[in-house]
């Protein structure tokens, strides 16, 4: 049994509208994501701050989680707390051992590269709480998977002020996923990466 979170929750302000409902091939982003996560999980849960926004797309077997501001916030900062806690109010919401993350805004993820990946997860030694790609700029957190039971620890970091999945991975063990595509991973944040789809 597998569960997936899909991150909904950035301000979209380099690319200045809502990625999450960008079309590709006329499907909206969101949309896209979620019926590959629904192709690779059981339940598939999307974190955002606004599901009244998405609810007019099709996202059979999907579950909103709305995201909540943290004490102290009011949800109208110019800068929101991040995906690392968004991923921390979903993991809340995930009873099965393992949960794909996956972030709303990559067009060019492939379904064949999660399952292959999956089925390895078998494999993944205890200890790590994580199975992720890397690149040269470091762990790839929003398109992997993570051990429902890494939680605690997640909170603890939060709860000291982290919001950098960077920083937390640097201090658990984690599995290396072979990247046989690394274009899956390419993310849309600005109006020129938009134009390179």
């Amino acid at each position: 049994m597998l569960s997936a979170i899909v991150l909904a929750g950035g301000k979209s302000s380099r690319m200045g509208q809502d990625k999450a409902l960008l079309p590709v091939q006329g499907i909206p982003l969101l949309q896209r994501i979620c019926r590959i996560a629904a192709g690779c999980a059981d339940n598939v849960y999307i974190v955002t701050p606004w599901p009244e926004r998405y609810q007019h797309l099709i996202l059979p077997h999907c579950q909103f989680i709305q995201e909540m501001p943290l004490s102290g916030e009011t949800g109208n900062e110019p800068l929101n707390h991040g995906p690392l806690v968004g991923f921390a109010q979903g993991l809340a919401q995930v009873q099965t051992e393992w949960v794909l993350l996956l972030a709303c805004d990559l067009p060019k993820l492939q379904i064949d590269v999660l399952q292959a990946w999956i089925k390895g997860l078998d494999k993944v030694e205890d200890e790590a709480i994580a199975a992720l790609a890397y690149s040269n700029k470091g762990w790839e957190p929003l398109c992997g998977f993570y051990r429902s039971r890494c939680l605690p620890q997640l909170l603890e970091f939060i709860n000291q002020g982290g919001r950098s999945f960077q920083q937390w991975l640097k201090h658990h063990p984690v599995k290396v996923l072979p990247l046989p595509k690394p274009e899956i991973l390419f993310n849309c944040n600005t109006p020129e990466d938009w134009a390179l789809i």
